[in-house]
This record gives C-alpha cells, structure tokens and sequence, in this order.
C-alpha cells in the first residue's frame, strides 16, 4: 500500500538514541535545549520563545489556556481544522466561533475572519492547511488591529515563509507537529512559541508540573532541602524528553532534503495531472511554500468513487480535516458554503519524501485510468 504520510528515519537516527542511551538518561535533559536552538534558528526566532512538548496537540491545549479565557471569551477557528484545536477551545472553557473556508485553499480568507469578529472575540486560531496560508499577514494584521491575540496551528507547515518570514512566527504563538505523519517526526512531540516573555513562562510552568523544579536543579542552586516542590500553578508533565530531541536534531538536518523532494514530486503531479480537465489541482508552489499535502478537488459525486477505486489499487488516499461543523461534538445550523463544496471534492494524493519516481507515475496512472 502506498501512504499518504510516511517518515523517513534511519541509521543517523539509531545512532543519535543509542548516544542517549549510553548517556543513561532519556528523560527532559540537554538534548532537549538543544533542539529548541537548532529549532529556533531554523525558524528565525529567539530560542527563549520556545518549549518543546510533548505533541502539538499538548501545546495546542497549553496555548489557549494561558491567554486565560473566561466562558463568555470566543475563539474564531476555521471549520476544517484539527479536532484537538476544538478540543483545545472547549477545555480551557471558551466559546468556539467557526468561519468558513476558502473551496480552493481550505483555508480562511480575511473576510471570513471580519465578518465573524465580535466585541467577545480574544483569540484566532489558524491552520495553515496544506503548509500555506497565503493571507496570514492580513489576518494577522486584523488582530493587531482589535487586539486579539493569534495563534498559529503550524503543524502542517513546517519549512514554509511568507516574505522570507516563518509560518508560526506571524501570532503571538505558534505550534508544531512531530507526529509520525509530519515532515519532521520524533515519534510524538511538539514545539511552542511564545512572543509574550509572561504567556511564556506561563506555560511553562504548566508543562512542568506547575513550575516544579528538579531536585538537580535545585540542589545546583545551593539551596537546601532540594527534595521540596513548590509549585507555583497547576500543570502537567508535559515536556519532551532527550530520546524525541535527538531524534528531532538529526530529523532538522535532513529537513531541506525532505522539502526538496516533496517540491519535486509535486512539480510531477502538476505536470501529469494538467491535461486532466475534471480535476483541480492545488494552488501553485512558490519558493517559500512546502506541499506538506498535495490535494485534487473532483466535481460533485466523484471524489468516494476515485478514493475508493485507488484503494483498491493499493494507493491510499484521505481528505483532512473533517469540518467541525458536521461533528456531532461542535456541530451547528451556521452556513459554510465554501467548506461543504471542499470537503465533498478534495482527496489527499499520497506526498512524501519516500514516494519513488515510479511510485509517482503509478498514481498518476491510477487517476487517469478512473476517468477513462
């Protein structure tokens, strides 16, 4: 079965877990720190913004409870997004708002965000659907504008820019994905950046146990009784480890490999997939964009049909995210024109930086075949 997401890990990844294990500690340790720089001058921000989680989801979660909403607080998010954004929302016991989408790009446009802005209106939470959200400066501009704080669901889009600038750095934070679907994977983990020195230590003190410090620590400091804890909130455990950095390192110094493929690949679906008038295929790539998907949209009645046939083909294929307003959780009555349109239309090609050539065309070939 080809996949639509698959990493690509190997000896330089074995060797860096087995030098923490020579190290006899795996836990949060200085591997750890040290990801968060390598991250952070990759991304072009200041490694005191960053904290490395244990998932996005986790720093999805972290990120809305620290802007410290209350139940009359509404958080504007995109209908097609990630559940544990939702979930994100209502745990930290705020209202969600959901917009529609742009058909074509799955992602909001400015209006969409304007239109749904209210006096209780604090916070707008973005995907970047794909690895691209092409009026992130705009909307981030509007939040400016009413001082509503921005968060960047970045998952998807590691590795791109905008003018130069990094996807996750536009809001006043960002969050990333290293799950095993993502273009850098450390097993499970995340990373959040804070802009705001005081949102910041607020959420680390609540992935570490409330401010919990360790024993090490304290001891280090001279203090006495380095066993007593004082924390300062309530908090989780919910720091990366040394086993997942590491494993991040090296995953950061293969990245612009990754990228290069993914880019090449989809150039081939581009260019096979022209002559196919019935499809739609995704917006065009720029030299600061990463097709972390590469989706194709069918006319109505077709897309069950096409995944269906190419699954059975061994060719996997899926559309992501499921608009949270046909959820049972998060459903309402509200209209969403542009997202019923994309989520009856768009299928998700397979687009990773293990897809051979002739794996390419075998798709390519799947595709065609199904119209003729």
């Amino acid at each position: 079965m080809i996949r639509v997401f698959q990493p690509t890990l190997g000896p330089d990844e074995l060797k860096a877990i087995g030098e923490v294990f020579a190290d006899q500690w795996p836990g949060n340790g200085p591997r750890v720190k040290a990801f968060e720089h390598a991250f952070a001058a990759y991304i072009g921000v200041d490694a005191e913004q960053l904290i490395a989680v244990t998932s996005c989801t986790e720093g999805l979660f972290q990120s809305v409870a620290a802007l410290e909403l209350c139940s009359t607080d509404e958080v504007i998010l995109p209908t097609i997004s990630f559940i544990g954004a939702a979930h994100a929302v209502s745990a930290a016991g705020a209202r969600l708002r959901l917009v529609d989408v742009d058909p074509y790009t799955l992602n909001p446009r400015p209006e969409h965000i304007a239109d749904a802005l209210t006096s209780e209106t604090r916070a707008i939470l973005l995907l970047h659907f794909g690895g691209r959200l092409d009026w992130i400066y705009e909307i981030g501009e509007l939040a400016k504008s009413r001082n509503i704080a921005l968060i960047e669901d970045s998952a998807c889009a590691l590795g791109g820019r905008q003018n130069g600038i990094s996807y996750g750095t536009f809001g006043e934070i960002g969050v990333w994905s290293f799950d095993s679907m993502k273009l850098l994977v450390t097993g499970d983990g995340g990373m959040i950046r804070v802009s705001d020195e005081r949102v910041r230590r607020r959420i680390f003190n609540r992935v570490h146990l409330g401010g919990v410090r360790t024993g090490l620590e304290v001891a280090a400091s001279n203090s006495e009784s380095w066993w007593e804890v004082n924390p300062v909130c309530c908090g989780r455990l919910s720091f990366m480890n040394d086993v997942a950095a590491a494993i991040g390192q090296v995953q950061l110094s293969r990245l612009a490999n990754f990228i290069e493929r993914r880019k090449r690949i989809a150039q081939a679906y581009d260019s096979a997939l022209a002559s196919a008038s019935w499809l739609r295929l995704p917006p065009p790539q720029t030299g600061e964009t990463v097709p972390y998907f590469y989706w194709i949209q069918t006319p109505p009645g077709i897309r069950d049909n096409l995944a269906r046939y190419l699954r059975e083909r061994q060719i996997y294929t899926t559309f992501r995210y499921w608009p949270l307003h046909r959820t049972k959780l998060y459903g309402d009555s509200g209209s969403y024109p542009g997202a019923e349109v994309a989520t009856d239309a768009t299928l998700l090609l397979p687009v990773h930086q293990n897809l051979s050539d002739s794996d390419v065309e075998r798709i390519v070939d799947a595709v065609k075949a199904f119209m003729r």
